[in-house]
């Protein structure tokens, strides 16, 4: 049995943060710049006392209201978040308990990053064909900037804060998953890491400390370090083959895709992923201009728009990618 992407939800911080508000923190910064060769103009950004956990809860609610029968259908959780709320519990039994869910449902959490969405699909995808569950809430949050140094340039313009979350169910039509394709490159882990704070190496005074580098981004081994040119050539060299791959394993070409929704790196990235692939750009769907990069709840959240701007509608296929922490990355094509 297929399963399908039957509703989306999500929520965005209501803090707003603007190129010119960075620009005037950072006068140095030449944010009119930044913003052209990234993409982003603005981004959400959660308060000191909102977490990823709250963002999704909200998004959780607004689905619920949406359709008040989906509470009692609801088989199960699967939470994706680097952003949990503590070490242990996870975020997805606090959620259970804030949604006010019955106990035969279970939760976990999924700990992944830009490829979490497409991972997460795969799960529950595999949970519906197998019968063990019906409906599933898909949950991806993260709230990135409570990691990010603020006077690091290179990742703080780049990333936002929010949460999306997808109503998976099973299908009794053609409507659903056609196929999902997953894949790891661990032996590049530390290309994106935050290299302290966990058990291997735990916070002390010397990790709080700060360091400066040649390009004039300050952080330290608390904060989040991306290697940008690292990824993007990743980025380049394994995205393509895999969208490729799964194409021609379900007999498709890139003109039987109606539209393409990457995960919402960076504009250089959509832009060279578009070319590699020779897409129109007219089917490569991108909201990274106002939200940013929302690390696993970008492809939920673009999609939503997406099909509410009318580029994606029913019957269409749709293809979703996502890459990045991990490193890992993973494509899905789905019949909307």
């Amino acid at each position: 049995m297929r399963a399908e992407i039957k509703k989306i939800s999500y929520y965005l911080p209501e803090q707003v943060v603007t190129n010119d508000d960075l620009e005037r923190e950072n006068p140095d910064w030449d944010m009119g710049l930044v913003g052209s060769r990234i993409g982003v103009l603005k981004r959400h950004i959660a308060r000191e006392d909102e977490t990823a956990l709250d963002l999704a809860i909200k998004a959780c609610k607004n689905m619920f209201a949406e359709d008040r029968s989906l509470k009692g259908l609801v088989d199960g959780i699967i939470f994706c978040t680097q952003s949990g709320d503590y070490i242990l519990p996870p975020d997805s039994c606090i959620l259970h308990k804030e949604l006010g869910l019955g106990e035969d449902v279970f939760a976990f959490d999924l700990n992944l990053a830009c490829s979490g969405y497409v991972y997460g699909l795969a799960l529950a995808q595999g949970l519906i064909s197998s019968g063990r569950a019906a409906n599933i809430l898909l949950v991806n949050a993260d709230t990135y900037s409570k990691y990010i140094n603020k006077h690091d340039r290179s990742v703080r313009v780049l990333f936002g804060d929010g949460a999306a979350v997808s109503w998976i169910a099973a299908s009794g039509s053609e409507k659903g998953i056609i196929d999902i394709r997953c894949s790891t490159y661990g032996k590049y882990y530390d290309k994106f890491i935050i290299p302290a704070g966990g058990c291997r190496t735990p916070r002390s005074r010397a990790t709080a400390s700060s360091n400066t580098d040649n390009s004039g981004n300050a952080r330290t081994p608390e904060n989040i370090y991306m290697d940008g040119m690292a990824i993007l050539a990743f980025v380049n060299s394994k995205i393509p083959a895999q969208i490729n791959g799964i194409l021609s394993k379900n007999g498709l070409g890139i003109e039987d895709i109606a539209l393409f929704v990457f995960h919402q790196a960076s504009k250089p990235s959509l832009d060279k992923l578009a070319s590699l692939l020779k897409i129109d750009p007219e089917k490569v769907y991108s909201n990274i201009d106002r939200v940013g990069n929302t690390v696993s709840a970008s492809i939920p959240i673009a999609l939503k728009d997406a099909i509410e701007e009318g580029r994606a509608s029913a019957g269409d296929k749709v293809l979703l990618s996502g890459f990045g922490v991990g490193l890992s990355w993973g494509t899905a094509i789905v019949n909307l």
